[in-house]
């Protein structure tokens, strides 16, 4: 079985204090994008993971094998499983690439294994807070730890240009930065600089940015430069350190990500779309 796992964009993300249980409860507002990675699950002699263009372990650590060992448990069938994963989305960079393999791969398995809705979403949360929207997708109002996800109407009518910078953050210490900070509130976009789709949404900021640049200040060297390019606001996804921009059509966003700074990890032009996954026939 093949399937395809998409990114998404941390629209807005607000976050509140830890709680006793070490996580932090969030608000944001998310969007699955058409970048893609490709992966199959498929009957072995023996259990293996393989990527092989690179860009995530091959091993247990995955979260997409750890998905699929994980409905595995939950199944009526220890069958040995083999994955193959195409790594297009970056990581980290704060894109969800690896929860979106997580989703695609714990659906995979669920059909294999004959796991059930229920426990796909217990296992979903498990894995971690970007895994439960990754399995519904499109554009949601996700709260709690990342468990709780509400579909919005699809947002439409525009275009991401986006840019990873050669940064990398990691998500854990991003927070514990934020935690320092004692909880900074980041940037905000207003109404009026927002795609008529998700004006409802205003303001749309992202509290990470602050925690990101404390650790490595080019972040917002980065920022500055690309929104003195574009001539629009910039803002971050998620702990990091992919930087974006909204654009009316494809066109115009493919023009932007053509003249980001030499040096990116990855530069993209990308479009909303309505689901976390889908199966390849």
């Amino acid at each position: 079985m093949r399937a395809t796992a998409y990114a998404k964009i941390n629209l807005g993300l607000r976050i509140r204090s830890r709680h006793a249980d070490g996580y932090h409860p969030l608000r944001g507002v998310f969007q699955t994008i058409d970048w893609r990675d490709d992966l199959t699950v498929e009957d072995s002699d023996e259990d293996g993971m393989e990527v092989p263009g690179g860009g995530a372990p091959e091993d247990e650590t995955n979260l997409a094998w750890r998905a699929v060992a994980a409905a595995r448990d939950a199944g009526d069938d220890a069958q040995p499983t083999r994955i193959v994963l195409t790594k297009r989305i970056p990581s980290p960079a704060g894109l969800g690439g690896g929860s979106a393999d997580a989703a695609a791969a714990l659906n995979l398995a669920a059909r294999r294994f004959s796991v059930s809705f229920d426990d796909v979403r217990r296992i979903a949360v498990d894995l971690g807070s970007d895994v439960p929207f990754a399995v519904v997708g499109g554009t949601a109002i996700v709260t709690g730890r990342g468990e709780f996800v509400s579909p919005q109407p699809d947002a439409s009518g525009f275009a991401f240009a986006i840019v990873v910078p050669p940064i990398s953050l990691d998500t854990a210490s991003v927070y514990r930065s934020w935690d320092r900070l004692e909880g900074p509130r980041g940037p905000e976009i207003g109404a009026d600089d927002l795609p008529p789709a998700l004006r409802g949404y205003a303001p749309l900021g992202n509290d990470l940015y602050p925690a990101a640049v404390a650790i490595d200040p080019t972040v917002d060297g980065w920022r500055a430069e690309l929104a003195s390019r574009w001539g629009i606001p910039v803002m971050m996804t998620g702990s990091g350190a992919a930087l974006f921009a909204y654009f009316p059509t494809r066109s115009e966003a493919e023009d932007a990500v053509s003249i980001a700074p030499e040096g990116a990890v990855a530069a993209k032009a990308a479009e909303p779309i309505n689901r976390g996954w889908e199966i390849v026939e």
